[in-house]
């Protein structure tokens, strides 16, 4: 089933209060919309408006996902093996296929097999590397 999209749920809410109000009935908009909500199977407006608002954000995560991304400037791909906490917040690890050398100097190297970083909704680490990039970078892999 799909989703209707957020425009036309707040038409609904619009065409509902119209509706009720011609009865006699007056109810505010934000009334409205969390009938709509109900609707929909929601169990509020702002639980039914975070699913609209989020079918394209970037799929879930989970353990075992191939991913592939970026870790301090240098690409990677690997498998997650531990992930935990709540979308917006969540701690990840990642093994490694092959071992990203985390050191830019050519003196020494500090050759990683496994990361670990917290994502925010976009799969992007809060932290940030000297030029203002994401130390971490998180994309699920393509199939």
């Amino acid at each position: 089933m799909t989703q209707p999209s957020l425009d036309t749920v707040k038409a609904h809410a619009r065409a509902l209060r119209r509706a009720l109000q011609a009865r006699g009935t007056v109810i505010s908009h934000a009334q409205a919309l969390e009938l709509i909500a109900r609707q929909h199977g929601a169990r509020d407006w702002n639980t039914l408006h975070a699913r609209l608002t989020q079918r394209n954000a970037p799929p879930e995560l989970a353990l075992g996902d191939r991913v592939a991304g970026s870790y301090l400037g240098q690409a990677y791909t690997g498998e997650i093996s531990a992930l935990s906490g709540p979308a917006g917040q969540r701690q990840v690890e990642i093994k490694l296929d092959l071992p990203v050398d985390t050191v830019r100097f050519e003196s020494f190297s500090n050759w990683r097999h496994r990361i670990r970083g917290t994502l925010d909704q976009d799969g992007r680490s809060r932290r940030k590397t000297s030029d203002g990039a994401p130390q971490l970078i998180v994309e699920k892999a393509p199939s």
